[in-house]
This record gives structure tokens, sequence and C-alpha cells, in this order.
């Protein structure tokens, strides 16, 4: 994989334990030590009205180099952005990187 290629700084996080109530917690931390180079590309979007207010979301799939450790129970952070993972998908041909299928969502919670 090129180092051309990774142009975005992400963190990798996890949601803490101790949430009230049997809740999960609203607490993130970092999961890996530093941010790590990678590429966010973006594939579609959609906007709809949920009580009264217009939610966005956008569908993002983020390339690192191969790590072991990250699941869909963990976040991406980019800029004050946050990438919800939903699958975490290998390079079984190279096994240079991992690719990250993630989810953007403004304007819920």
């Amino acid at each position: 994989m090129k180092a051309g290629t990774l142009r975005d700084r992400i963190r990798i996080q996890r949601r803490l334990p101790g949430g009230s109530y049997g809740q999960p917690s609203n607490t993130w931390e970092d999961a890996l030590p530093g941010p790590i180079w990678a590429n966010i590309r973006f594939g579609s979007g959609s906007e709809t009205i949920r009580a009264g207010q217009i939610a966005s979301k956008a569908q993002a799939s983020i390339r690192i180099r191969k790590r072991a450790g990250i699941t869909a129970e963990m976040r991406a952070v980019c800029d004050g952005v946050e990438y919800a993972i939903k699958a975490v998908l290998p390079d079984r041909q190279h096994r240079e990187y991992v690719d990250l299928v993630c989810e953007v969502t403004n304007g819920q919670g």
C-alpha cells in the first residue's frame, strides 16, 4: 500500500463500560495509541426527517494499514466527525490493509 494514499489522520476509539441501568456508556477512549493514517472515502448519503428534525446519514469506507483488535463496536474520529464502524473487512489477497465500513450520522441522539 502506498503511503501517499493515506491522507487522513483518525483515532480508533472504544466505548467505556459503565452506563446506567444497563445502557451503554456515552464515554469513549482511544483504543490504539495515537492517531493513525487512513484514507476516508464516502459512498452514499441520505436525509430523512426524524421527530421533526432533518437527520443525515452517510456511508463511508476507511482504509488503514492492517491492524488487529478493531471491532464493529468501535468508532473512528477524524476532524470532529464520528464514524460508527459497522464492519471490519480484511484484505484477504495481499494482507496489507483493513477496510472499515462506517456510517456517519448527524442530528440523532
